[in-house]
């Protein structure tokens, strides 16, 4: 189909003053419709946000008039008039509308609310996540959502990084364990992918030298928590003759951009959340491991061995612990033991117990893991095989190590808990548009 009248602006891009008597035509949805009588109201929404329609009975058209109090909430207008101003209204301006065009009538009633007026739970919304994306708080975190990957994007670039994507569907385990999920891929069996790490490695074998890649991960890890899914997204980076240390500043660096392009760009949508974020200062905090466990059995909450992973317990009293130092969310645990990092993580040359790996932290959670890899043929495959893992299959991985590997080091975020934690939301399903979890395959 074709509109007669085709949108010529957003909500938000109107502006009466140096409009002036040109028509504009708003398309959206019927966001809700006060008839007082005399005078009907109509609130038309889109994606910028929301345009009043205001018609008064003894100066309009009788039909447009009926019409419009007729309209059924969540339908599909296209309203074509005059922009006027008027501050009590959204964006400070109304539209004295001579056409009203119904594109496609809502049935009632409605799955769910869209005013916010009332609430509903995550499980609803998530069931009817086409009504919930028309809910303006919704739409806000996918927005912020969107200029954190478009300012990854753009720093990751201007640093020098090249992006570059892997394959999802992969013939053996990237880390090792029994996180996978297998598929039926022919004849044979495979399954999707839950990192790309082993190839950003083999990219530095072929000298790309530094590369970045945004895409999804997958972990068919029995999780059930606010934090945690089945399919993320990963933003990795790998890059050649640099350290720990390096990739640590770049990180740091990065998420710090990351903020400051989310206050310049998204600040409606920070509003619309009630959010005001401050850009966390660099550098960050850096922890060693002994020092965090230190922490960790000083507060007597939780004791933990040194070898032992950290909890979530022990990770929020750590974050304390920074916060009550530094005023800072954001902070670096170092040097884990070998034992428990992946086989790809560099030890120490005088202390092959402790590698040269780091989580990045939130006060909350962790956002980030990386690590110098092993960059050695020979030493590559013994810590593959003192992790109970058959070399055999990764040699397909194994063989980039054999003819010139740079030293490398590189690290991988996840979007969802980097966007969790920058606006303090509750639940990681509200950060995705369509979240797999444990129990959610559809939609």
């Amino acid at each position: 189909m074709s509109l007669e009248n085709p949108r010529t602006h957003y909500t938000s891009q109107i502006d009466p003053e140096t409009i002036g008597d040109e028509k504009v035509t708003v398309c959206g949805w019927v966001h809700e419709v006060r008839d007082l009588g005399g005078i009907c109201f109509v609130v038309v929404r889109d994606r910028e946000g929301r345009a009043q329609i205001t018609l008064v009975k003894k100066k309009i058209d009788k039909e447009i008039f009926d019409a419009a109090r007729k309209l059924v909430r969540e339908s599909v207008v296209a309203v074509t008039g005059s922009a006027k101003p008027e501050g009590k209204a959204p964006n400070g301006y109304e539209i004295i509308p001579e056409e009203i065009v119904v594109l496609n009538e809502a049935e009632s009633p409605l799955p769910m609310d869209t005013t916010g007026k009332v609430d509903a739970e995550l499980d609803t919304r998530l069931d009817s996540r086409f009504i919930d994306l028309r809910r303006e708080k919704t739409t806000a975190i996918f927005k912020i959502r969107h200029e954190v990957l478009r300012a990854v994007r753009n720093f990751l670039s201007d640093e020098g990084f090249i992006e570059t994507s892997s394959p999802k569907v992969v013939a053996t385990a990237t880390e090792g364990g029994t996180s996978l999920f297998p598929i039926t891929y022919f004849d044979r069996e495979a399954f999707l992918n839950q990192s790309p790490q082993l190839f950003k490695q083999i990219l530095m074998s072929g000298g790309l030298d530094r590369v970045f890649e945004i895409g999804p991960i997958f972990r068919a890890e029995e999780h059930d928590t606010r934090r945690h899914l089945n399919e993320a997204t990963s933003i990795d980076i790998e890059a050649s003759f640099v350290d720990h240390f390096e990739v640590m500043e770049i990180l740091e660096n990065m998420i710090a951009y990351v903020y400051e392009q989310v206050i310049e760009n998204a600040s409606a949508s920070l509003e619309n959340l009630g959010i005001e974020l401050e850009v966390p200062k660099t550098p960050f905090m850096k922890v060693p491991y002994s020092e965090a466990i230190d922490i960790v059995n000083a507060k007597g909450e939780e004791m933990i061995e040194w070898g032992g992973d950290l909890g979530t317990v022990a990770e929020h009293t750590i974050g304390e612990h920074v916060f009550e130092e530094t005023g800072e969310s954001h902070y670096f645990i170092t040097d884990w033991p070998t034992e428990i990092k992946p086989f790809y993580a560099m030890p120490y040359e005088n202390d092959p117990l402790i590698s040269k790996s780091f989580d990045m932290m939130h006060r909350t959670m962790e956002l980030s893991s990386g690590a110098q890899r092993v960059h050695l043929h020979d030493m590559l495959k013994e810590r593959i095989e003192s992790q109970g893992l058959n070399p055999d299959g990764f040699e397909f991985y194994l063989r980039a190590f054999k003819y010139g590997m740079p030293p490398h080091s590189g690290w991988g975020v996840g979007c969802e808990r980097l966007v969790m934690t920058m606006l303090g939301v509750e639940n990681i399903r509200d950060t995705v548009l369509f979240p797999r979890d444990r129990r959610r395959l559809s939609p």
